[in-house]
């Protein structure tokens, strides 16, 4: 067995080698998708908002010192996670993005700094920005034609959202029409509960389950409360609750609403919109900071919960000008409040099994109240974090949150620590099937993976069911009425072990091989049970009838979706995605996979070659297929389903997909302006001249890059020219 290397998250960003750089990320990939999921699609956050922007932090860090290193999966460029199947789709004809985090007060000044200098502004020329509190609940979009609200959708993942508009009817701050509106008009802004109502609502619900004999779980902050209540199925039960909204931006729109944001919030609010009173004009750092402080100290008495300010640069021009980078505009950014802290007993350490075999501690807490939110769980990351902290199960610990359910471990008090406590010895077994845990070699550098995974695969009940589960989600499959719970059940009796398995049910079925109707196959999942604990006769052939009719409707999907679906480590939408363009059909992506397993062969090489594919993705390929049970699996999966080869790419501007490099002193806009505008129209932004580059774009003063482009005979065009090309 490999010896393990230590924990590169406790490794600083500056000290990093380009090997741990490129585990590092991929580790920060996994584990923020996971949060993403948890917090935007399940209205359960699992680490956090501090853990959350640490992580996030620490992906951009790395990303800026090894540039090259940036995954096409990259969070940096997502926001949220994909709507929830339960609800008709939207789709945002302005992408709802998210905003970059200050953490400090430096963070600010260099925001200023950057804008000045995107901007091409003296620094004796005046900048205001705005400054208001980040409000923590759900973000809403309100789209209003001829002033009457006609869709309201959630952010979902930035482009599509979740259509929620009967039960934002139900909000008393949400205008259901408008006097004086521009023809369309999007109203964005934060749904929200108060803490008071947040109390009162859980009480409430607590006692009509004990009326009704039903188990309850609380929400667990009102965040929690606010999305859970606006994303129900029944407009009656969110009406029900008491919600609120704050609007503070806008989408798509007919006509300007003013020539400055301070302005533009303040037409809102004559619209009929509640706007958060503490929103300040700034014209400079120190006014910006002080207001932070200020909204910062009564941050506990505002009777709902915000977890930053939020600063914008005021001018509706410059924000035009800005534009936006990945996930995030470039004209606005939120500064966060610190994490707060708690103490409390770590009882207990328990072990869970992913589907990729990765086993992950959880620390089981003695419940705390921290922030008005009680607190029962942790996660410790991998063995060398616990190692690292010397955690122990008995110690008294220190937590920190910022509004979400699970805490972070920040440390244990050793001095209270009970004599005799021994340290935690990580499982090197499998909780689950007993197989070997062990930590894996990374192909590309020959080091020893930080997370320890089981051997077991699919002979492993947690990775089979896990896989499964993965198989069938919104962005693989998406089968609707196959969710958690009946996968899970299903597993257990037999029913379905591997993918396959799924679309021969029916035929199992008729053939009286396998009876489904014993289940209630419903949103619950739940089987139907006598009180004496026994299975019931068979009542729900409707749903039955209804899931087969759902997985039917499956047997042809698109490539990228079925290559995802797989489950291949390091191989998620994105990766699937760019296999799914390179290859063009899963038969060649199928024999080039099986041909790769010599690293040296041109197979491998030309994997190698897509751009966003590196040696450790490419090595999960191999592997996956080298498993036999994984070729059984998938032939005998193409006897079921049918793969459709990928849709040739498209585009509208000129320049999509062709490479350009930037050179001299350009005299319209900046350098990072100019660069912006050209990924916006779908070019790609080199900073280096090669064979592969399309066009150098070359102004005064241009040198090197000028003449290597001449040497090779790239096109050369001047200001002026790129412009009229781009834009034609």
């Amino acid at each position: 067995m490999a010896k393990k290397t230590k924990d590169l998250s406790s490794i600083p960003v500056g000290k990093l080698v380009p090997e741990e750089a490129e585990l590092e990320l991929t580790r920060l990939v996994e584990e923020i998708a996971a949060a993403d999921k948890a917090y935007y699609a399940n209205d359960k956050p699992q680490i956090t908002d501090a853990e959350y922007d640490a992580l996030r932090r620490r992906n951009l860090l790395i990303e800026k010192r090894f540039p090259k290193l940036k995954r096409p999966d990259s969070p940096s460029d997502k926001v949220g996670a994909a709507p929830s199947a339960k609800f008709e789709k939207a789709k945002h004809a302005v992408a709802m993005l998210s905003l970059d985090n200050a953490f400090h007060d430096e963070d600010v000044a260099d925001f200023v700094k950057r804008v000045r200098k995107f901007l091409g502004l003296g620094d004796d020329e005046k900048v205001y920005f705005t400054a208001e509190p980040k409000i923590d609940g759900l973000s809403l979009n309100l789209r209003y034609e001829g002033g009457v609200l006609l869709v309201a959708a959630t952010r979902g993942d930035g482009e599509t959202g979740e259509n929620v508009t009967a039960n934002a009817l139900t909000i008393s701050d949400i205008p259901k029409r408008l006097k004086g509106a521009p023809d369309i008009l999007e109203v964005r802004g934060e749904a929200y509960m108060s803490h008071d109502e947040f109390e009162t609502l859980n009480a409430r619900l607590e006692r009509e389950a004990e009326e009704e004999g039903k188990a309850h779980e609380p929400f667990a902050n009102p965040r929690n409360a606010a999305a859970g209540s606006l994303r129900q199925l029944d407009a009656a039960i969110t009406a029900s609750r008491p919600l609120h909204f704050f609007a503070y931006s806008w989408g798509e729109i007919s006509e300007p609403l003013a020539e400055t944001q301070w302005e533009a919030v303040a037409r809102l609010k004559k619209l009929g919109f509640k706007i958060n009173a503490l929103t300040a004009r700034c014209q400079s750092v120190e006014d910006m900071l002080a207001h932070y402080r200020g909204i910062e100290a009564q941050r506990a008495r505002l009777g709902y919960d915000i977890d930053g300010v939020v600063y914008k640069i005021d001018r509706l021009d410059y924000q035009e000008r800005l534009g936006f980078v990945s996930r995030a505009p470039r004209w606005a950014i939120a500064h966060k409040f610190p994490a707060e802290k708690a103490t409390t007993v770590l009882e207990k350490i328990d072990i869970q099994v992913g589907r990729t075999g990765k086993l992950t501690p959880v620390a089981r807490l003695k419940p705390v109240t921290v922030g008005g939110v009680v607190v029962e769980n942790a996660t410790l990351h991998n063995a060398d974090e616990i190692e690292r902290k010397d955690i122990r199960e008995g110690d008294t610990v220190v937590i920190q949150r910022a509004g979400d359910v699970i805490p972070q471990v920040v440390e244990v008090i050793v001095g209270e620590r009970k004599k005799g406590a021994r340290k935690y010895k990580f499982p090197e077994t499998c909780p689950v099937c007993g197989s070997h845990a062990v930590n894996e070699v990374n192909p590309a550098t020959g080091k020893a993976d930080v997370d320890r995974r089981c051997t077991g695969g699919l002979i492993c009940n947690a990775q089979a069911v896990e896989r499964l589960k993965h198989f069938v989600s919104r962005n693989a499959f998406d089968i609707e009425g196959l969710g958690t719970k009946q996968i899970e059940a299903f597993h257990e009796d037999g029913t379905i072990k591997e993918p396959a398995d799924i679309f021969t049910m029916e035929k199992r079925q008729r053939a009286g091989k396998i009876d489904l109707y014993r289940y209630d196959v419903d949103d619950a999942g739940a089987r139907k049970k006598d009180k004496n604990g026994k299975e019931k006769p068979p009542t729900n052939k409707k749903s039955v009838d209804n899931l087969f009719e759902a997985i039917n409707a499956r047997r042809a999907i698109s490539l990228p979706r079925f290559i995802n679906a797989l489950g291949i480590r390091h191989v998620g939408e994105t990766n699937a995605r760019l296999f799914a363009s390179h290859y063009g059909s899963f038969e060649a992506f199928y024999e080039a996979a099986k041909a790769a397993r010599d690293d040296q062969s041109e197979a491998y090489q030309d994997m190698l070659s897509i751009d966003g594919i590196g040696a450790l993705v490419a090595q999960g390929v191999v592997d996956f297929f080298d498993e036999t049970h994984n070729r059984n699996a998938v032939d005998n999966l193409l006897k079921e389903v049918t793969p459709q080869e990928a849709e040739k790419a498209s585009g509208d501007s000129p320049v999509a997909g062709k490479t350009v490099v930037f050179t001299g002193t350009l005299e319209t806009m900046t350098r990072e302006e100019a660069k912006a505008r050209a990924l916006a129209l779908g070019a790609k932004v080199s900073g280096s001249v090669s064979g592969k580059t399309d066009y150098v774009v070359a102004g005064p003063g241009a040198g090197s890059k000028l003449k290597k482009a001449e040497e090779l005979g790239v096109a050369v065009l001047t200001e002026e020219e790129w412009a009229r090309l781009a834009n034609r």
